[in-house]
This record gives structure tokens, sequence and C-alpha cells, in this order.
């Protein structure tokens, strides 16, 4: 049996049983989605639920956690837990900001990366080479980056023309790209709040006019991941290692050098996701600009079941619900209470109605939290700011609680492992 086909076996082997949907499925529920929130939007009137503006934002604000969430899945396939993700990207707007002022915005993204993989190096040397606990290690990248950012930026940006302490001089722009002569007609179609016409045209809008050309790469290493991960034989001996890094080393796998590669991969796409927040996003450094997005990263990694396709779909649901908060949408948080509310009472309604008793005391809260939903979108007029700012962070902890029941992570993730164990 080739080296190949033995990797094969061992991830078959340690991998629990995963039942495939089929593609058309995905594409009924991308279509479904379209239609359930163009029929809300015509209902409620909440015509910025789904506006090129709002999903522009939403696209921006879920690249640097899709990018984050991406390193925690290179990490993680290969049996190291990162939750040093939040400290990887810190470093990284530090890195993107000094490099990229001094050197121009195509070298920032460079220095974004390196700065994230100095992070990522001393997560794996912790982990992988001395033994450390992974949560521990994470826990201090998180705390040293914060630190080394904050003492890094009060020594290279005071005293430069609009920088201080606590930011950097304004950073010139990476470029934005349009598909020709598509912005207009679209957005004519857009005002007229034609049911599901509409709506279709504001996403084209959105993905296809003011893109920016780090989120062109972002997408693009999305794929390349997927790729490499799942269809070359470096992919699966990386990710025989996190599933039985014992038995991959008896195919002569080296183990440790897999698990270093993968978290340096790891930190530089965090450090990325920081480079992209100071190179696109704002335009400059700030202190604390991350705002715990690596954590969401994670969050956004774990909820599609350590796989990019699923990463790709927490991440943009995190980042919509973030551009609405930003946006002031009160009214689309209302917009959202109509279809919560009757998926709740359904799922309760079928729950109850399901012969097992669990089942059936399982659906009972549902029931009642979706007339609970039903009863605020129909006595409230507009959902209150301080609600509103939370939203990222409840939808944080709905989905992860939704989703926990499906959810697979690899068999060696965040187990300590020591050469010669095989033997």
């Amino acid at each position: 049996m080739s080296a190949t086909n033995l990797d094969v076996a061992v991830v078959q082997e340690t991998a629990a049983p995963r039942r495939a949907r089929p593609r058309w499925f995905w594409y009924a529920v991308v279509a479904g989605a379209i239609i359930v929130i163009s029929t809300v939007r015509v209902l409620t009137g909440a015509n910025d639920i789904d506006s090129s503006g709002a999903l522009t934002a939403g696209i921006a604000l879920a690249m640097p956690i899709g990018l984050a969430g991406l390193g925690g899945l290179w990490s993680e396939r290969a049996g190291v837990v990162n939750i040093g993700l939040e400290g990887m990207m810190i470093l990284g707007t530090w890195g993107g900001a000094f490099i990229g002022y001094h050197y121009g915005p195509w070298a920032g993204i460079l220095g974004a990366i390196l700065l994230g993989m100095v992070g990522g190096a001393v997560h794996a040397l912790a982990t992988v080479v001395f033994g450390v606990d992974h949560i521990v290690s994470g826990v201090a990248i998180n705390l040293l980056g914060a630190g080394a950012a904050s003492y890094l930026a009060v020594r290279t940006f005071t005293g430069l023309p609009g920088g201080g302490p606590t930011q950097s001089p304004p950073l010139e722009q990476l470029p934005f790209l349009s598909v020709p002569g598509i912005s207009d007609p679209l957005g004519d179609l857009e005002q007229k709040q034609w049911w599901l016409v509409s709506d279709v045209a504001g996403l084209l809008r959105a993905l296809l006019t003011n893109v920016n050309v780090l989120t062109i790469i972002g997408i693009g290493l999305l794929v390349l991941t997927w790729w490499i991960l799942w269809r070359t034989a470096f992919g699966l001996r990386l990710r025989a290692c996190g599933e039985s890094p014992v038995a991959a080393e008896t195919l002569g796998v080296n183990v440790y050098r897999y698990k270093f590669v993968a978290v340096l991969i790891s930190g530089g796409l965090a450090g990325l996701a920081g480079g992209f927040l100071v190179l696109v996003a704002s335009n400059l450094y700030r202190d604390g600009q991350t705002g715990g997005r690596g954590y969401i990263g994670l969050a956004a990694m774990i909820f599609g079941n350590w796989r990019p396709g699923g990463l790709a779909g927490g991440a943009a649901l995190f980042g919509y619900t973030d551009a609405v908060q930003l946006r002031g949408g009160g009214d689309v948080v209302r917009a959202y209470l109509l279809p919560i509310a009757l998926a709740l009472i359904a799922w309760g309604v079928w729950q109850f109605r399901r012969r097992r008793q669990g089942k059936r005391i399982t659906g009972l809260p549902m029931v009642i939290a979706g007339l609970l939903s039903l009863a605020w979108f129909l006595l409230s007029a507009r959902v209150p700011d301080e609600f509103t700012g939370m939203t990222p962070y409840v939808a944080t902890l709905l989905v992860l609680a939704f989703a926990s029941q499906r959810l697979r992570m690899p068999a060696a993730d965040g187990l300590v492992y020591r050469k010669g164990e095989a033997g």
C-alpha cells in the first residue's frame, strides 16, 4: 500500500462517519434564505435588511472573522487548539500598519502576515515542542499580543503626522475592484423594492462592485485551504496528525513538523485578519481595534464543523449581524423577530408531536420562546439600540447552541503529543 493510501486509511479510520449532503441541498438553503429575507422585507418594511450597503458592510466585517477562523482551522486540523487567534490578530494590526505606512499597503499585507506568524511560532514552540497546555498558551499569546502591540505602537507611531501612542497615521488604501457597467442597472432594480428581484439585485451589486482586492485574496485563500487540506497528500497527512498522531507516526509522518507548519500558517492567517482591519476596514491602526473578532472567528470555525464551507457561512452570518448593529439596524433586528418566532414555534410543535417524552419536554420551551419573540415583534416598533449592539454576540451564542449537536472536532485536537508514543 502506498504512503498516500495509508494516509487516507488513517483519516478514514479515525474520523467518525459523516453523511455528506448533496450539493443541491445547499443551493436550496441559499435560495430559501433569500426568499425568506425578501418576504420579511416586504412584510415589515425594513428595506435595509438586505440592501447592497448592508451586504457590502457585512462582507467587509466578515472577512477578518473568516480569515481568523481559517487560521484556527489550519491549527486545529493538525491537533493544536488555537485560542490565541485574538493576540495574533492584534500583532497583525500593528505589523500591517507599521510596514504599510513605511513601504505601502502591499508590503503591509506581508507585514501583517509576518507578525501573526511570530505569534504562531511562539504558540507552536510552547504547545508542540514543550508540551504546554494549549489553552494556557493561547491565553498567554492573547495577553502578550495585546501588550506587545500597545508598546510597539507607542514606540513607533508617537510623533508621526496624524499618529500617536494609540493610533497610527492614516494609511494608503488598497484598491477596490468592480465589474464595469453593472452597478447602476443593479442599483435601479434594487431601488424599485420588488419582491425577490430587488433583493437579488442588491446581493449581486454587493458582490460585484467596490470589492477590495484583499477580500478577493481572502476568498481565494479559503478555496486554496479546502484544496490543500482535502485534495493533497500534504493535507491528508496534516489532518491525520489531528486525528491520530500516533498512527501518523507509524507511517513515517513527522508529526512535529506538520503541527509546527500548521500553527505557523494559522498565525499568518490571523495576522492577515488583523491586517485587513488596518488596511481595508479603517485605514489606520487603533489600540483595541480587533474587538474580540479573533474569538468570533474561533466560534465561526466551530460553527462550520472545522470545515472551510461551514466556516465561510458562519463568518458571513457574524459579519452581517455586526454590520446591522453598526448601521443602527433596530428596524432590521425587529424584522428578524418574525421569522425567528415562527421557526421556533414550528420547531417546538414538531418536537412536541414526536412520541418520545424527552422531545416533548424540549419542544415546550421552543414554543414559549417563539410566542415571546412574536409578542415582542407585534408590540414594539423598534428594538432598543442597547440590544442591537449585542446582536453579533447573541447570534454567536445562539448559533453555537443550536449547532452543538452535530459538531465533531478532530479526535486528537488539544491533546499533548510526544514523539515515540507509537512505540
